[in-house]
C-alpha cells in the first residue's frame, strides 16, 4: 500500500477504508467458516493424508491473515485471493518435501451404521479411484482437486490457473472421461 492508499485507508467512508475493514475479526470468522471447508478439501486432494491436509489449511488461513491488506476486491473474489494463496502452500509443501503426490490410502470415511461389507466395499473402490487418479499428470490431477475437492466453479478454475473458462471444462471433460473409461475398463 503506498503512503497514499494508506491516508485512503485511514479516511472512513473511503473505498480502501470499505475492504480494510472487511477483515474485522467478526469478518474474518465468518470467512473463515464458509472456506474452512473449501480449502481443507483442496488439500486432502492434494496431499491425501489427514494431518498434512490440516496442517497447510492451517498455513493458508495464516498467511491470509497475515496478508489481508493486499486483498483487493476489484481484483479478485476473497475465495479465488485464497485459492491461490492455497495453490501456492500445496506446491512450496510438494516441493520441499520431493513428493510427486502422497497417496490417499489413510484416508478413512465418516460412515454412519455401515457393515463391514459396505465399508469394505468403499475402501476397495476409494483405492481404485485414488489409483486413477494418481495416474493422471500434475496438471490434471490440480484441476480435479480444484473442481471436487473445493467445489470452485470452472471460472473459478480458470481465474486461478489462467486458463479460459471453456479449456478448463473441456479438459475437466476429458479427464472425467478418461477416469470412466478406466474405472469400467478395470471391472471388465
Amino acid at each position: 500500500m503506498t503512503t497514499d492508499d494508506a491516508t485512503l485507508a485511514s479516511q472512513p467512508g473511503s473505498r480502501t477504508h470499505e475492504w480494510v475493514d472487511r477483515f474485522a475479526e467478526a469478518d474474518w470468522e465468518r470467512l473463515y467458516s464458509e472456506q474452512l471447508p473449501r480449502v481443507y478439501n483442496f488439500f486432502r486432494y492434494r496431499v491425501g493424508r489427514i494431518a498434512e491436509a490440516e496442517d497447510l489449511t492451517a498455513v493458508t488461513f495464516e498467511k491470509a491473515w497475515r496478508a489481508r491488506q493486499r486483498y483487493r476486491r476489484d481484483l479478485a473474489a476473497f475465495s479465488t485471493w485464497l485459492m491461490t494463496i492455497a495453490r501456492h502452500v500445496a506446491s512450496n509443501h510438494l516441493r520441499a518435501r520431493r513428493l510427486r503426490y502422497a497417496s490417499l490410502e489413510d484416508a478413512q470415511d465418516v460412515m454412519a451404521e455401515s457393515t463391514p461389507e459396505e465399508h469394505e466395499s468403499r475402501a476397495s473402490d476409494r483405492r481404485r479411484m485414488l489409483s486413477l487418479l494418481d495416474r493422471l499428470p500434475d496438471r490434471h490431477r490440480e484441476l480435479v482437486a480444484l473442481k471436487f475437492g473445493s467445489e470452485l466453479s470452472n471460472q473459478e478454475i480458470a481465474a486461478l490457473t489462467g486458463l479460459s473458462e471453456s479449456n478448463v471444462g473441456t479438459i475437466l471433460h476429458r479427464i472425467t472421461q478418461s477416469l470412466r473409461s478406466q474405472w469400467d475398463g478395470e471391472i471388465s
